[in-house]
């Protein structure tokens, strides 16, 4: 099994979302994020007085899934959450050595769907 960690616009979820669906992924947990990177923030202006904003708001997700599955996920979100700008996000694939079900005490990809 993988784990994928995807940073993504929070714009973008929606639709990442249902396209996720779509292929049979259901099970992920979403937080919300702030970071930067090459994006190194943006200016704001409030009451005429501008300030740099450092931290951009993102979502991350993370995905467990079979390792057959893993290509088709990166291609989706790459597809889904790609504007060839900086600040689209990155990915990162974890291996996972056990997943277990607390409810009831299924293990490995039993666990996960």
């Amino acid at each position: 099994m993988k784990k994928i960690e995807a940073i993504i616009r929070p714009e973008k979820f929606q639709e990442l979302r249902d396209q996720l669906y779509s292929i049979g992924i259901g099970g992920l947990t979403v937080t919300e994020a702030a970071g930067t990177g090459k994006q190194k923030g943006k200016q704001g202006l409030f009451r005429g007085t501008t300030f740099e904003i450092q931290l951009l708001p993102k979502l991350k997700l993370d995905i467990v899934m079979d390792d057959h599955q893993v290509n088709d996920v990166v291609n989706l979100i790459i597809e889904t959450c790609g504007t060839d700008t900086i600040g689209d996000g990155k990915i990162f694939i974890l291996p996972v050595e056990e997943t277990i079900r607390i409810r009831t005490g299924e293990r490995g990809t039993k666990a996960i769907l």
